[in-house]
């Protein structure tokens, strides 16, 4: 059964309209337009860019290492999966020029390019698409690689052809492979991706000045449209004013994540830079240790729910710049409800519960990573709470080893502030008692079951239902939605208007 993806009207709304169209049956894409050695549209150049950023990775292996800097810096730019998002949102093939789905909707069909090379030499062929896909479910070690149980069986018919059979249908699956565990590794390549990461992708890694910057370079080898920059420069600031500062002194051309979005002015009265404002899926979540004896009751966790008055602490914390939602489903994706009504703010019926509950007083430990948003925020979460009887103590974690460490692996909070930017992550976050919010009910995940296994109407239904039960379980706290916030110097073309891939794709770069 074969047909092509369906053109996006509203590409964001329609999202997964896209994705669903592909599992089921409607599975061929077009093939790209770009061929081997072409280029981008004037150029390649000699130039280099520099865009400022603020979360460094902690190592350059996200198959052991959890967090979206990595993939932010590395993938589509030196990884390649055999599908990936579009700026639009649209799955768009990448090393697979077009894939079919059987009517079971179980096996997939990939019809791979034969033009890629790894940075390393050898030829892309199925065979390094097959130990890619089977090495997520044996060598992986972060959370994500849960996404990858679903397959039973990859095989190479060909060496440019695929085929992946899965155990029951998944809405979910060809999506994933858009993210960080679709990524393509060399059969002789995986010696130590920590520090040597080998791709078929534009750019190249060439060096990591750690605490300071990564530095790729166009590889100009690469089998498709090559990208303007010979060189990109990824510069990490832990200061917002030092950021900001960096490009008013040209130290960066751009700042891909604005982190005092009270600050704008300066930038958007200057006829020198272009300001973009759009919209993320980066759910800035309160979250809850429900492992913790405190939140095991529900009460404790509706009254600081409810004690949080999320209005005033986006005003406050992030200049109102954001969006309330009250669910961990940005506006993107086709199950998003307004959930902000679920509990609202109630500083007397928090209060009400936490005494109902005989915790009044109770001390709970709010450790926030040490980035501007978390730490700003924080400062709110903590007045707010104490304002409706709770005691709390706050401390910063140097992220992301620290947090990383303390935290989302040891467990060792009973609340925390970060913004999950992975695209449609519910299912990771409130499905897997094992990750570090340890939810997961028996009804969530027979929910979230169903989403992926029935039809596309199914998806939408059941996701709503799961969104809207986490909400009134008060499984955590989801404050606002990011925003896309950057500021680029005029005439950089290429930058995302909307920010809903955890990849930045640097291919894109160009001057106007």
């Amino acid at each position: 059964m074969t047909h092509r993806l369906p053109r996006l009207i509203a590409p964001l709304a329609a999202l997964a309209l896209a994705l669903t169209a592909c599992t089921a049956g409607a599975g061929t894409a077009p093939a790209p337009t770009a061929t081997g050695g072409s280029t981008a549209a004037g150029g390649p150049s000699t130039d280099k860019i520099t865009l400022g950023l603020v979360a460094e990775p902690a190592s350059l292996d996200f198959t052991k290492t959890d967090g979206a800097a990595i993939p932010q810096a590395l993938l589509v730019n030196v990884y390649e999966g055999l599908v990936k998002l579009d700026q639009d949102g649209k799955i768009v093939p990448a090393l697979a020029a077009s894939w079919k789905v059987s009517d079971d909707h179980k096996t997939y069909t990939f019809e791979l390019t034969d033009k890629a090379k790894f940075s390393n030499g050898a030829a892309f062929t199925a065979d390094d698409a097959v130990f890619s896909i089977n090495r997520v479910k044996t060598d992986w070690t972060t959370s994500l690689k849960a996404a990858m149980d679903v397959v039973t069986e990859a095989k190479a018919i060909s060496p440019t052809q695929l085929q992946v059979t899965l155990s029951a249908p998944s809405n979910d699956w060809l999506y994933r492979m858009t993210t960080h565990i679709g990524a393509m590794f060399s059969k002789t390549g995986v010696e130590d991706l920590a520090n040597k990461p080998v791709g078929t992708g534009p750019y190249t890694f060439t060096s990591w000045n750690r605490g300071d910057s990564i530095t790729l370079t166009r590889n100009d080898g690469y089998w498709g449209t090559k990208p303007y920059y010979q060189a990109v420069v990824l510069k990490y600031f832990k200061d917002a004013t030092a950021l900001n500062n960096a490009l008013l002194t040209g130290t960066i051309n751009v700042v891909t994540t604005v982190q005092a979005p009270e600050a704008l002015g300066q930038f958007t009265s200057n006829a020198k830079y272009q300001v973009i404002e759009g919209t993320t899926n980066g759910e800035v979540l309160l979250s809850f240790n429900n492992a913790q004896e405190i939140f095991k009751d529900k009460k404790v966790r509706q009254a600081v729910r409810y004690g949080i008055d999320h209005k005033a602490l986006m005003d406050t914390c992030w200049a109102g710049k954001g969006t309330l939602i009250g669910s961990f489903v940005p506006p993107t994706d086709p199950w998003y409800e307004d959930l902000t009504g679920v509990t609202p703010f109630d500083k007397a019926k928090a209060t009400a519960l936490l005494a109902e509950a005989g915790k009044t007083g109770t001390t709970l430990r709010l450790r926030v990573p040490t980035l501007p948003y978390a730490t700003s925020c924080g400062q709110v979460v903590k007045a707010q709470l104490e304002a409706v009887g709770f005691k709390v103590t706050l401390d910063s974690l140097e992220f992301p080893a620290a947090w990383l460490t303390t935290v989302f692996k040891g467990g060792d909070f009973d609340m925390s502030i970060v913004a999950h930017v992975e695209p449609r992550d519910l299912k990771g976050v409130f499905g897997n008692p094992e990750y570090y919010t340890h939810y997961g009910t028996a009804d969530i995940q027979a929910l979230l079951k169903a989403a992926d296994e029935g039809s596309a109407d199914d998806q939408v239904t059941n996701l709503k239902k799961a969104a809207r039960l986490i909400a009134e379980d008060a499984a955590g706290d989801v404050l606002f939605l990011l925003p896309n916030l950057m500021v680029a110097d005029k005439g950089i073309t290429g930058l995302p208007k909307n920010g809903i891939a955890v990849a930045f794709d640097l291919s894109k770069l160009a001057k106007g």
